[in-house]
Parts: structure tokens; C-alpha cells; sequence
């Protein structure tokens, strides 16, 4: 039996000590666990910590507009339909995110359209962008994939030659800059998931920001029964989407969230130093591809890609895992995610039996298993995400045998 490189567990990360345990018993004893109510008169802004929390956060991301929600999956709900989004419209986001993007376009009965991702930044690929504009395009959901930021200058370019929204999905980013600027707050709609494996948490929750003063306030309707605040007099044009939902976030969430943030900029470093320190480990191995550092780009680490030259390795990356695994290596996993090749996007089945919402909208969009071809190689074949990055509170030891391990099994498997 092989000698296990690794043989004990790395220690879980965690961000919560007594400060959150003391914000959330400070709010259960005040007996206020929700300021919410569905009337424009009083309760619409929600309570005391909902409202210091948004504050705060419009603070610290230099937005204008700060709009708490009881989930990232629910933010990108309210942000669709805020920006108006009709039946029938389409939306271009990467095939590498999560399904509450996807989830989001449907929800408002319109249309998601998967682009590629770039090879070297696994970010929405601006060239599969552009192929993908119709006339029927109204905005594009951009995803700051693994904590890296997308390229917001060409993605701003092509949003103003064709007039299209953006959406900024910065969930696994917060704290990521693109020229200085927080990424989230580059397009219309901007927001973070507070969901309990990211960066920060309130186990979960969710953030939408924005410097307009219209969205914002759509935004604040729609987490909080829109029809039922909307006045009598309003307008056509202004009762658009106005189906909310209570996508309101508690007292004890909120309360806790003002305590995780202030914390950010630190974990935000040490992830920075750790991840860096993991990179250049491993590339001191041959045929490994690992993230690159971008000038006036900041990554915040939320998952560190590697990529396999297998043509080079000799051996497949189910093999390659399988040994690693072995050695006692934690929170590694084989590809990401290719939402285009779900059943209901192959099938076209979502709301009944009979294609909606693609039938009655006439829509050539085709879901072809080879529409993104970079995604579904990496996916396939080449991608080992190390999710420990995440996942575990790594320390320079720790890193150390993660770099025996891969030696080891480069040296077992004659790569070296």
C-alpha cells in the first residue's frame, strides 16, 4: 500500500470567532429578527442591520447603491428583472458558472446563450461574445470565474457598440479589481454571494450593487413583493417585472455580515500570498499551466486551475487524480462545469411540457455539445481544479506537501 504523502486533514477554513456569535445574539435578544414589510410606507429598506450592513458595503466597493438579498441566486433574479429583460430576450453568459445564472434568464421566461471561456483566464471569451450578438441580444452576464476579473475594457467596448446591459456575476470575486475599480461594479448590476464557502458568509446571502439610482430601486422592489407596493398611478413602463418575491435578508445575517466584511482585506491577503505561494511551488513541475498575474488585475483566489499538457504527461488526468488522491491531497476535483450540456438546455424543456420559453419565441439558438469548444476540452480532459484554496485555512506547510505530493507522483508516473 502506498506511503500517504499528506496523512493528516488540512484545517477547515473558517471565518466566524465571538464577534459573529455576539452580533447574532445581540439581534435575537432585541426580539427584531426582520424589519421587512411589503408596503412603500414602512419596512421597505428592511431593518436596522439590513440597512448598516448596505452602508457598509456601498463603503467598502467605493458603489453607489447597496441592496441586501437572501441569496446570490436570488440577486441575479432581481438583476435581470430590473434591467427589464423581455420574453423572448437573450442573454450571452459563459458555460463555466453556476446554474443560478442560467436559472435567472429563465425565470423572466428569456433566453441564455453559452458562450466559450478565454483559455488563459477561464473567463467569458470576448470572441465567442461576438459571435453569439443578435438582434435579440439585450445584455450579457459576465462571470469573474475562480476570483479573476474578466476583461470589462473589451466587454465594455462591445456593450456599447451594440447597446447591450451587463451583468456582473462577481460571487466567487469579492474584493477582485480590474484597474483599481471593484469588478462587480463595472457593468449595470453588480453583486456578491455570501453563501457559507466563500470568501465571507452569513451562511447565506447575497449582495447587488450598483451605481444607478433607477436599478436600485427596482432592485429594492423586487426583493420585497413588488406587485403588491406598486402604486395605482404607475406607469406601463414602470410596472415592467414587477413580480417580486421576499428575497429579504434577516437581522441575524445582516448583523453578522457587517462583522465578516470587516475582515475581507485580510483574508483577501492571506489567500493572495497562499495561492501565490502554491503557484509558484508548482511551477517549478513541467507541464503544468497554472494561473498567470495580470498587470493591474487583482485575483482574490477563489479556486486555483491547473491544466494538464497530457500530451506531454503521457498519462490521463483521471489517472493522474486517482495517484494524487492517493498521496492524501485534498480538495483537488476533475473539471468545472459546462451548463450548455444540462438536459434542459439539450431538450429545451423548462416551464411545462411543450418548450417554453424557446418555442414560442421562434429561436434558432442551438445548445451543440461543440458550441464551446475551449470549456469542453478543459472540462473534459485538461482541468484539475484545486478547490482547497477555498475550502481549507492553508498554511506554508501545507503547501509544502502539496508540492511533494505532485513531485512524488510525477517522479512514480516517469513525467520527471
Amino acid at each position: 500500500m502506498q506511503k500517504k504523502i499528506i496523512n493528516y486533514k488540512f484545517k477547515k477554513f473558517n471565518t466566524y470567532n465571538n464577534k459573529e456569535l455576539i452580533a447574532a445574539s445581540r439581534v435575537i435578544k432585541s426580539g427584531n429578527l426582520s424589519g421587512f414589510i411589503a408596503s412603500k410606507k414602512q419596512g421597505l429598506a428592511g431593518g436596522y442591520f439590513v440597512e448598516k450592513f448596505e452602508r457598509k458595503v456601498e463603503k467598502f466597493f467605493k458603489v453607489k447603491h447597496a441592496i441586501l438579498v437572501n441569496s446570490w441566486s436570488t440577486g441575479l433574479t432581481c438583476a435581470v428583472g430590473a434591467l427589464g429583460i423581455e420574453p423572448g430576450d437573450e442573454i450571452i453568459l459563459p458555460t463555466w458558472t453556476m446554474t443560478a445564472c442560467s436559472a435567472a434568464i429563465l425565470h423572466w421566461n428569456a433566453i441564455p446563450v453559452f458562450a466559450d471561456i478565454d483559455p488563459d483566464s477561464f473567463c467569458i471569451s470576448i470572441k465567442s461574445i461576438k459571435k453569439l450578438i443578435t438582434k435579440k441580444t439585450k445584455a450579457i452576464m459576465v462571470v469573474d470565474i475562480f476570483g479573476m476579473p474578466a476583461n470589462y475594457s473589451e466587454l465594455k467596448k462591445v456593450s456599447k457598440k451594440h447597446n447591450l446591459k451587463i451583468i456582473c456575476d462577481s460571487a466567487q470575486s469579492p474584493g477582485a479589481l480590474y484597474y483599481g475599480v471593484h469588478s462587480a461594479t463595472i457593468g449595470d448590476i453588480g453583486g456578491y454571494s455570501l453563501n457559507y464557502h466563500k470568501h465571507i458568509h452569513t451562511g447565506e446571502g447575497g449582495i447587488l450593487v450598483t451605481n444607478s439610482s433607477t436599478y436600485a430601486k427596482r432592485l429594492r422592489l423586487l426583493r420585497n413583493h413588488a406587485e403588491a407596493i406598486m402604486s395605482k398611478s404607475s406607469s406601463k413602463k414602470n410596472l415592467i417585472n414587477m413580480i417580486g418575491n421576499n428575497f429579504r435578508m434577516g437581522e441575524i445575517e445582516a448583523a453578522i455580515g457587517i462583522e465578516q466584511l470587516k475582515k475581507l482585506n485580510n483574508i483577501i491577503k492571506k489567500r493572495i500570498k497562499i495561492s501565490n505561494l502554491k503557484i509558484s511551488k508548482l511551477n517549478k513541475l513541467p507541464f503544468l499551466k497554472l494561473p498567470k498575474n495580470y498587470k493591474n488585475i487583482k485575483n482574490v483566489f477563489y479556486n486555483i486551475p491547473i491544466l494538464l499538457e497530457l500530451n506531454k504527461i503521457g498519462h490521463s488526468r483521471k489517472k493522474i487524480k486517482e495517484e494524487l488522491d492517493k498521496t492524501g491531497l485534498q480538495g483537488l476535483a476533475e473539471g468545472y462545469v459546462n451548463l450548455h450540456k444540462q438536459p434542459i438546455f439539450q431538450k429545451k424543456i423548462c416551464y411545462g411540457s411543450k418548450g417554453y420559453p424557446w418555442k414560442p419565441h421562434n429561436t434558432s439558438i442551438k445548445y451543440s455539445k461543440n458550441n464551446c469548444l475551449v470549456a469542453e476540452k478543459y472540462h473534459n480532459e485538461l482541468l484539475l481544479a484545486f478547490q482547497g484554496i477555498a475550502l481549507y485555512e492553508l498554511s506554508k506547510k501545507n503547501i509544502n506537501d502539496i508540492y511533494k505530493a505532485f513531485e512524488f507522483v510525477w517522479k512514480k508516473l516517469k513525467i520527471i
